[in-house]
């Protein structure tokens, strides 16, 4: 893990994460206008960082958040679509991977339907590897469709990516989901704003130490005339410790090598902290002390986890009895959001 250069080598990838100033938009043309406007800032930041071999934007950096509902349906993606086009271009021609964020992107069955917020990776020819649709959409504000499972794939000198978006990452499941298929680099790319800063900031490196990965956060700046995006964009190394990380600086860019042979070895050979390993391993010690084998325990000691899966009606049936059982609250009210209480079925 390098910070500090402007260059890559063989073994490590050079990531790069941007504080792109939300922008305020309202029609596909102003939407394609500033994707034009992400395409020619690739071209700029490949220039001065020669070593870069992928960027990362935040969620709602190429449409805004689309407070009017017709807005937001009208100018909704498809992908591959005439945004990705932009992005792809640009991409071949600095010869770089991208995280770009889609939000919306139009579900089938549009408009009948919302749309889903969307994240792609992005290759350096320009070819769509991953599209990930966020599983946690941030209720009760946002009106996303939600998706339903995480992805890896294979990223920049073999590097494996998985893409999350925001609110996800307030989910311990979600990063943990993603570094057990494998992943080296999860990216979490948002649009998050104050009063949460400081839960944000510690969220990503705690995940990443808990998880042993890289974690790469691309977030907003500035003021949409809604909400004001604090930045903070960051890469953090497999072991929790910052890298490099952005202020609250509009255009912010920060800048690390993530080696690929460091993350490998320490999941192969830590010892104490390699909560992959042990948490598929557990006690191990104990168990070699008490004459039963060597590999520990396997099986899953957490029952909630075991009863979502097996009766997952029911666990939200479990956890309504200590929360509540309307999605809106009498308290707060939110125009279209049920919060009359309501009996079980």
């Amino acid at each position: 893990m390098l910070h500090g250069d402007i260059s890559s080598s063989n073994d490590t990838v050079g990531v790069a994460v941007v504080n792109y100033k939300m922008p305020r938009l309202h029609t596909k043309a102003e939407v394609l206008d500033n994707a034009r406007k992400i395409a020619d800032m690739i071209i700029g930041m490949k220039t001065g960082l020669p070593g870069m071999d992928l960027l990362i934007f935040h969620e709602y950096s190429t449409q805004g958040i689309m407070y009017d509902s017709k807005e937001m349906y009208e100018t909704a993606s498809m992908v591959p679509g005439e945004e990705t086009e932009i992005f792809a271009e640009a991409c071949r021609k600095a010869k770089v991977w991208g995280v770009f964020s889609l939000t919306g992107e139009r579900h089938e069955e549009h408009p009948k339907k919302a749309p889903y917020n969307t994240l792609i990776l992005m290759n350096d020819k320009g070819e769509i590897v991953q599209k990930y649709r966020k599983i946690m959409p941030w209720v009760p504000i946002e009106g996303w469709y939600p998706g339903n499972c995480t992805y890896v794939s294979e990223g920049p000198k073999g590097l494996k990516v998985s893409l999350i978006i925001c609110d996800d990452g307030n989910y311990p499941e979600i990063w943990r989901d993603c570094a057990m298929r494998g992943a080296e680099l999860i990216v979490r790319c948002q649009g998050y704003m104050y009063p949460a800063k400081d839960q944000q900031v510690v969220m990503a490196k705690a995940m990443a130490w808990a998880n042993n990965c890289y974690v790469a956060v691309a977030n907003a700046a500035g003021f949409d005339g809604v909400y004001s995006y604090f930045g903070h964009s960051a890469i953090i190394g497999f072991d929790g410790r910052t890298l490099g990380e952005c202020g609250e600086e509009d255009y912010g860019v920060q800048y690390a090598q993530l080696s690929k042979t460091l993350i490998r070895d320490a999941r192969k050979t830590g010892q104490s902290e390699n909560h992959l390993f042990k948490l598929l391993h557990r006690g191990y010690t104990g168990k070699i002390n008490s004459g039963e084998g060597d590999r520990g325990v396997a099986a899953c000691p957490y029952e909630f986890y075991s009863k979502w899966i097996a009766d997952p009606e029911g666990t939200r049936e479990m956890v309504e009895s200590f929360t509540r059982s309307t999605v809106g609250t009498e308290e707060c009210p939110i125009e279209g959001i049920p919060s009359k209480k309501v009996a079980h079925r």
